[in-house]
């Protein structure tokens, strides 16, 4: 899984009281917030700015500038919303939402149903009549 997950909460709890909520999600995070601006302001200070680029064709200055830029948005979500979040996993692994795989063969199944159109982009002649 490539999330963070959310701190200090239990999995299997679909709601959050407004301690923990205030605490974990609006404390805590908003440090780890001022963190990573304080690492971003620094690395430009200090010209640490080369392992920002991700591509050949990117500038690690503008790259550095663009990351501190963006660490000073705020991340902090509403309480509401991280319920809703919870409760989805919740309705997940109890079964109550079915999940589709993204597997081998649920792109084969693609395939099959578009046929040549997912191989070269283009409509076939039956299709456009």
């Amino acid at each position: 899984m490539f999330s963070k997950p959310l701190l200090g909460t239990n999995v299997k709890k679909t709601k959050l009281s407004w301690f923990e909520y205030i605490w974990h999600s609006c404390i805590i995070q908003g440090w780890y917030n001022c963190w990573y601006s304080f690492k971003n302001w620094s690395d430009l200070m200090g010209d640490n700015y080369q392992e920002y680029a991700l591509l050949v064709s990117d500038d690690p200055l503008e790259q550095c500038i663009l990351y501190f830029w963006d660490s000073l948005e705020d991340e902090i979500y509403p309480k509401h919303f991280l319920e809703s979040l919870l409760q989805m996993v919740d309705d997940i692994e109890t079964g109550k939402e079915k999940v589709y795989p993204l597997d081998e063969d649920f792109f084969d199944r693609i395939k099959d149903l578009v046929g040549d159109d997912y191989e070269t982009g283009t409509l076939d002649d039956a299709d456009e009549s």
